[in-house]
């Protein structure tokens, strides 16, 4: 089921299916700025990513010594999401643990997502819950493909990511699991804010860094005046992808990473970890803005 959002300037598109954001177009224009998930390249649109951000060694994470199974990006993105409240401008989706999460991640929890549609700027609130007795673990992150280039203007390689912060920002590279690669990592930037975009800089996958100083990151190109502005808070973290040649780009502040290629400690011990008391709630944000 799809929940839409409206406002004088645009309308949204929210699946139940992961809580997805599967559109967002201009009403003046009808661009669609979302990627369609054509299954040539990728299916996602705007997969959401929890427990876990990318790979864990083995497919598997450890708990108090024992051992789930879980895939790749962890199972929100393919959970059934309740619509809790919903209204012409905003929608709150909920995925609450069940024996199907209990099966690959023991704990108990409330994921809200909550979208608000205001003029041509759409919202997402990130809300975990512990509803445990105990800590929990997780990362959480996004994921938001955007067609690029956003119109016929132009090629992939006519369009920049301009970072609102100076960056200095080592890439680290994944293997053929999506492990980090202990040791390798590459200098992207150095004190700059624009990076061009080529599809040969995703020959070895994602681009991923580490403590971005920037809050917004907006993708533009000279040729066009559309843009899309990407703002966040309580994601230190960043991931640039798109599939070989493909016709989009996923801008995705993250809260974590994947797993190094040596690791093997318990979820509790992951670097980019978040730990939450029994009672208390984690909060990040996502804010997209199309011109």
């Amino acid at each position: 089921m799809n929940t839409i959002l409206l406002s004088g300037s645009a309308r949204a598109e929210i699946s139940s299916l992961g809580a997805e954001l599967v559109s967002f177009t201009k009403n003046d224009t009808g661009t669609e700025y979302i990627w369609s998930g054509d299954a040539a390249y990728w299916t996602g649109r705007s997969p959401v990513l929890f427990p876990i951000i990318g790979a864990v060694r083995n497919g598997e994470i450890k708990v108090d010594g024992q051992t789930y199974k879980l895939a790749n990006h962890g199972f929100a993105r393919r959970s059934e999401f309740t619509v809790a409240e919903a209204d012409e401008s905003r929608a709150v989706f909920l995925l609450t643990s069940s024996g199907h999460t209990l099966s690959s991640y023991p704990f108990q929890f409330n994921l809200y997502i909550t979208y608000t549609l205001n003029e041509s700027t759409l919202k997402l609130e990130y809300r975990v819950e512990n509803t445990d007795g105990q800590n929990i673990f997780f990362q959480l992150g996004t994921h938001p493909a955007f067609n690029c280039p956003l119109d016929e203007n132009g090629s992939f390689s006519d369009y920049v990511l301009e970072f609102s912060e100076n960056e200095t920002l080592d890439r680290e590279f994944l293997n053929s699991a999506g492990l980090r690669i202990s040791g390798r990592s590459e200098a992207v930037l150095s004190g700059e804010r624009i990076l061009p975009l080529t599809h040969e800089m995703f020959k070895d996958d994602a681009l991923v860094f580490q403590n971005v100083a920037s809050r917004t990151i907006t993708l533009k190109s000279k040729l066009t005046e559309k843009s899309v502005a990407v703002s966040f808070e309580g994601f230190p973290d960043l991931g640039i992808w798109q599939k070989p040649n493909a016709p989009f780009l996923c801008i995705e502040p993250w809260q974590g990473f994947a797993d190094s290629d040596r690791f093997q400690g318990e979820l509790s011990e992951k670097e980019g970890i978040v730990s939450l008391a029994p009672g208390d709630n984690f909060t990040s944000s996502l804010t997209i803005k199309i011109d």
